[in-house]
């Protein structure tokens, strides 16, 4: 949640890099864009939207290829054996 409430503001703060401000027709004044007026221009699907939809269709490509690639058996798989108790030693 945290992660993707960071993605929009960085998606909005390079939007409004790119596009810049906007002047006003009529009265030529200057002003800043609002996000909606942003996503207006833009007509593109949000970098939040994009990173979901490729995450499933990795997802589902691992599902059709099944127990060929390992990538699979760690994602259906469940772990075997025990782990040692205690603190793990760093591995240097």
């Amino acid at each position: 949640m945290k992660e993707e409430y960071g993605l929009r503001v960085f998606e909005r703060r390079v939007l409004k890099k790119l596009l810049g401000r906007k002047r006003e027709k009529v009265t030529g004044d200057v002003r800043k864009l609002h996000s909606e007026v942003l996503y207006d221009l833009l007509s593109s699907p949000s970098i939040t939207w994009v990173i979901k939809s490729r995450r499933v269709r990795c997802v589902g490509h691992m599902a059709h290829i099944g127990d060929k690639i390992n990538a699979y058996r760690v994602l259906v798989g469940k772990p075997r054996g025990k782990r040692k108790l205690g603190k793990p030693r760093r591995g240097w």
